[in-house]
């Protein structure tokens, strides 16, 4: 039976990594702020990270140290976080992603495909909606279907990304992916992907019932990280489908 080490163990995402370890007959162990990760590293056979940033450095060290595999769901993620990622990748196996959703994970498999088909006569705009108390926008899920979207146009998200409209913009510059963030209530998280062409429109779409989802999919995730070699993965991995790109 695998153990798995919970950061953050006792926020609401940390309860239900518990109970979804529990679901498919894992054991686990936590961590809150201020434990000791190197120990919990030592402990367990895989560590799930949705904590912070700014924590990530210090906890792949610890997983580095101790041989220990490692699923990162931190969102929030910059360029440096990635390079230590990989870094990390070369010692042990890790699986980052912008969402453990099964659900977002097909979904952004079909973003890429109806992407590649498309030409831009179709517009994407990628809207999301979370929860009051989410920091950061747009999501990091917002941000993965929009890497898919990308790579399936053959193009840069950093220099075909709009996601700052406000006043007297002008007109929609072609080829550009949109993105609009929404915030309230205690939405878990919806996402909708819209292809604008002419006299027409698809909607792909994702909507989180509950934060379980992706708290199954970490598990299902560490318990399929176990069976890897060292080196760095993704959530597609996951259920079979190619790596294709992702980003928090």
């Amino acid at each position: 039976m695998s153990n798995v080490g919970i950061i953050g163990s006792e926020g609401r995402m940390g309860k239900a990594l518990a109970a979804a370890a529990q679901e498919a007959g894992l054991t686990h162990q936590g961590i809150d702020k201020g434990g000791d990760v190197a120990a919990l590293a030592a402990a367990v056979d895989v560590l799930i990270d949705f904590s912070s940033p700014d924590a990530l450095e210090a906890h792949l060290d610890a997983a580095v140290a101790h041989g220990c595999a490692m699923v990162i769901g931190t969102t929030g993620l910059e360029e440096r976080h990635h390079y230590l990622i990989d870094d990390a990748a070369k010692d042990i196996a890790v699986l980052q992603t912008g969402n453990t959703s099964l659900g977002v994970t097909l979904l952004a498999h079909l973003v890429r495909e109806a992407a590649a088909k498309l030409d831009d006569d179709w517009d994407i705009e990628i809207v999301e909606m979370h929860h009051r108390m989410k920091v950061d926008a747009p999501s990091g899920t917002a941000r993965l279907l929009g890497e898919a979207a990308a790579e399936g146009r053959g193009i840069d998200l950093a220099s075909h990304s709009d996601s700052g409209r406000d006043g007297m913009t002008g007109a929609r510059k072609r080829g550009d992916i949109g993105f609009a963030a929404l915030r309230g209530g205690t939405v878990a998280g919806d996402h909708d992907v819209i292809f604008a062409g002419p006299e027409e429109i698809i909607k792909l779409g994702h909507h989180a019932e509950n934060r379980m989802i992706f708290a199954r999919g970490a598990v299902k995730a560490a318990a399929w990280l176990l069976q890897q070699k060292k080196g760095r993965y993704h959530m597609p991995q996951v259920l079979g489908l190619d790596a294709g790109s992702e980003s928090a």
